[in-house]
Parts: C-alpha cells; structure tokens; sequence
C-alpha cells in the first residue's frame, strides 16, 4: 500500500479518536456539577426536580445539601431518601403576598436542607427529589443556589451566568431550569419532560438517569463507528492498491 495513502488514513482516524476523546472529557466535566432535571418544566404546572449529587468536595464526603428556592417559588415539597434526614427553612416576607387563587401569605418556604445520616463518599452518588408548582412565567429561569457541605470544606454551587457570559463556563454554576409555554398551538404541552433543563448540570447534570446512559451509549457507539470506518477505509484502499498492481 503507498505510504502517503497509509500516512493519511491512520492522521484522520487519530484525529478522529482525538476527538470523540475531546467530546467524552466534556462531558465527563459536565457531569461533575451539581445539576436539576425537572420531569417537566410547562408554566403553571406541578413538576418534580431532581437534583444529582455526584460526588463530594475535593475527594470529601457530602454531610449536607442545602437547596435554597427561587423568589418566585413559595414552597416545595422534599420526596422522602432514607439516606438523609430533611428540613423546610422559612422566611419572613418583607410584605403580605397575594396568590392566584386570591389566598394571602406572609411566610415562604426559603430552603429545603437534606442531612446525611451517613456521609456520602465521594465515589458514590446520589438524587435528591423536589415537588413543586412552577409559576405561570414562561421564559423565566429559575435558579437552586446549592450549598454542598462536605466532612472538610464545602461547594457553593451558586453562580450565575452574566448576560452574553457562557454558563458552561461557570467553576460552579447554580442548579437551573427555564420555565416553557404550557401549551401549543394543538393544546398539547410545548415542552416535553426535561425540555430547556439546565445541566450546569443534570442533568444535566449528573443526576445519571436513563436518559443520561442512553446518551453516553450513543456517544461510546459513535466513536466506534468511526474507528471501524476507518480501519475499513484502510482495508479498501489496501484491496485496491493490491488489485492496481495485479493489473500491471
């Protein structure tokens, strides 16, 4: 087989591995935050937000996760994990607030606090569940400010992106979602379970649900595709060389 032919198919497919490494490692980071998937995020609608904890804090176990509720939230309602104990933290509002169904309240839900019984190691993970209605603001984004307390030192997943600044550049990015329409033009809902979710996380943020895995499996499939093509294109153009001097 001529060298140079040889030269350029195995330089295309080290670039080509060199890439789906690049895309593997980005991920990898993504998935390292503190990240919310809601099951649904249509305005004016009961959802459930699953916040992932996929590790500690530099290689220290999580004692603590404090998720604190935007303004435009009034309450939530923590899903029991008989891995942590759990708390509602109230807040005094600076003035009475009127709610839709003409109901006033003086009080709002300000944090929910999850404890661990038993310290979650850093190689282990886990999902902390929230019941919530979100409000009537389609386009609003909603951010969970997180505070992950650690055996030795702490994480506050609380920064926000400034307008024009990429959130995916964030060390660490507050939990987030974006409220969508509740419904379209056939009076279906515009927005599927986990649609506009902010993985700063997952989803991402690393909560690892099956639509996580089914996403690595694709990504792992991709890059072996591309591998077998290129060992195939080097077996064609080897085949052909061989039957070009057969000819001759």
């Amino acid at each position: 087989m001529n060298t140079s032919i040889l030269r350029r198919t195995l330089t295309a497919a080290a670039t080509t591995v060199g890439s789906a490494a690049l895309l593997l490692t980005a991920a990898a980071g993504a998935s390292a935050h503190v990240g919310v998937t809601p099951d649904k995020t249509t305005a004016n609608s009961y959802a459930l937000l699953t916040f992932g904890i996929p590790h500690g804090c530099d290689e220290s176990a999580t004692t603590r996760v404090a998720i604190t509720l935007p303004a435009e939230l009034n309450d939530a309602q923590p899903t029991v994990n008989p891995n942590w104990t759990v708390e509602k933290v109230t807040e005094q509002l600076a003035e009475p607030k009127k709610l839709a169904d003409g109901t006033t309240i003086t009080k709002r839900t300000s944090q929910i606090v999850y404890t661990a019984k038993t310290p979650l190691a850093d190689d282990l993970r886990d999902a902390l569940v929230l019941s919530l209605k979100l409000p009537d603001a389609a386009g609003t984004t909603l951010h969970f400010p997180t505070l992950q307390t650690c055996e030795t030192g702490q994480t506050d997943w609380a920064e926000i992106a400034k307008e024009g600044q990429d959130p995916h550049s964030l060390e660490a990015p507050a939990p987030s979602i974006t409220i969508t329409e509740a419904a379209g033009p056939d009076g279906h809902d515009a927005a599927t379970a986990g649609t506009a979710a902010h993985s700063t996380g997952p989803s991402s943020a690393g909560t690892g649900t099956g639509a996580d895995a089914r996403n690595w499996a694709g990504l792992a499939a991709g890059i072996g595709g591309l591998a077998l093509g290129g060992l195939a294109l080097a077996r064609s153009r080897r085949t052909a060389q061989a039957g070009e001097a057969a000819a001759k």
